[in-house]
């Protein structure tokens, strides 16, 4: 296919694309606005440290992860995937309607219940969606369907949490938050309808209900398969560093850059950007191949300008009088800003570069009869390395006493020895990869 938007003529691309990208809208509408209501009110009624509230709210968020990635794995190879995702799609109606009484009402326990859940749902929606692509696009679509869904993630991460902070300036503000993923809800399970019927890989498979059990064998199937063990670590990799620096923008926005709330917003949309340019010139840059060629250019990258990030941060000369926070403009006209800019800019690029090519060998690559189950051990690791990056976080700035600069330039040369490591492991092992050639995809 000459030009990969041209799937979005197709319903089994553009039903599961834009089911995945509500989900995700959704997701973070309510993630953000639960933060922005813990901080700025919450946290006061309740007579708890905000960072207390966040922090419990990002582990209730990932700890379903941990807990049912390998059982989601399971039930979504056994079962036929349109069905799977409508149903999933409904109780995220069902969550969506508690969130909605919990917001109304001020009742918090039932906000981190309804963020537990929608964790649930994202943890069991997962599996569906990438062992959806292989067996729905064809041998030369599949490069740029996954250059198109990380696009669609990262644009929907952005646009969640700006119209969540759009939402919480509202008089009413809890009244708007409630309709509007009530809203995306019901549209994201009209989307699924829309979904065509996909074959179940192994409708025989007896699951085991047991989370503990299924985790372990999960991870030990995986360990078996090394090409794709390497390239889960990759995937996990991208979003440790990922959640390493995005945690940090709100945070530097203020204290390095002295920017107000529209700074935040307009760097999170440079990464966001830059990492949807990356994904979808991933099909052209490879010529309509799974490969990766790319990924030592997105290595370099990565390292390259969060270094940069170092310097630039470090040269800055930023002086404001009256304690006033810069908005955009202001800091378009401060000598150095631009580079900081382009630095965020081209580490989303770099990151785009990077996971694509990793996620398409992953579908490529894996048993046809276990791929959503490896899906299922990619989450488990993604959620494992992103609660790592939150501890490496602390480390390094409270406990060691490094500035976020530091931060970065340390995570830059970390990412020069794992992407070396990496992708000497996959080079390695790619020769003895077991290519499922009857699914009319071999790199």
């Amino acid at each position: 296919m000459s030009n990969q938007f041209q799937l979005f003529k197709r319903r089994r691309f553009s039903a599961m694309f834009f089911t995945q990208f509500l989900g995700a809208f959704n997701d973070n509408i309510f993630k953000q606005a639960l933060i922005l209501v813990l901080t700025y009110t919450a946290a006061s009624k309740l007579g708890v440290e905000v960072s207390i509230l966040n922090n419990l709210a990002a582990m209730l968020f990932i700890l379903p992860y941990f807990l049912f990635s390998a059982l989601a794995g399971q039930i979504a190879d056994k079962y036929e995937k349109s069905k799977l995702t409508k149903f999933i799609k409904l109780l995220e109606l069902v969550i969506m309607a508690v969130a909605a009484v919990g917001f109304v009402f001020e009742w918090y326990a039932l906000l981190f219940v309804a963020l537990f859940l929608m964790g649930t749902h994202s943890t069991f929606f997962g599996p569906i969606k990438y062992a959806y692509l292989p067996q729905a696009m064809k041998e030369d679509e599949l490069v740029g369907a996954n250059g198109l869904f990380q696009m669609g993630t990262s644009l929907a991460i952005l646009v969640g949490m700006i119209v969540a902070g759009i939402l919480t300036q509202l008089s009413h503000s809890l009244y708007w938050i409630s309709a509007t993923v009530l809203v995306v809800a019901v549209l994201g399970y009209l989307a699924a309808r829309y979904i065509p019927n996909m074959p179940a890989m192994q409708p025989d498979l007896k699951i085991n209900w047991n989370i503990i059990t299924t985790s372990l064998a999960t991870v030990r199937y995986l360990y078996s398969l090394p090409f794709l063990f390497f390239i889960i670590l990759g995937n996990s990799w991208f979003w440790f560093y990922g959640a390493t620096f995005l945690t940090q923008v709100p945070e530097f926005s203020k204290v390095i850059l002295l920017g107000d709330e529209s700074v935040v917003i307009f760097l999170l949309t440079l990464f966001s950007v830059g990492v949807s340019i990356g994904s979808v010139l991933c099909k052209t840059l490879t010529k309509n191949k799974v490969s990766l060629r790319l990924l030592p250019f997105g290595i370099a990258g990565l390292s390259i300008f969060a270094i940069d990030l170092y310097f630039s941060l470090s040269g800055l000369d930023i002086n404001v009088n009256n304690d006033t926070l810069l908005g955009i403009g202001d800091l378009f006209n401060i000598s150095g800003s631009w580079r900081v800019f382009a630095d965020l800019f081209l580490l989303g690029f770099s990151g785009g570069l990077y996971i694509v090519p990793l996620y398409a060998s992953m579908q490529a690559y894996a048993p046809k009869s276990h791929r959503a189950r490896i899906v299922g051990a990619n989450n488990i690791f993604n959620a494992i390395f992103m609660v790592t990056s939150a501890i490496f976080a602390i480390v390094i700035l409270n406990v060691l006493g490094f500035t976020l600069p530091q931060l970065f330039l340390v995570t830059g040369l970390l990412n020069i020895v794992f992407g070396v490591f990496l992708y000497i492991k996959l080079n390695k092992h790619i020769k003895h990869a077991v290519i499922q050639t009857n699914d009319g995809i071999a790199p």
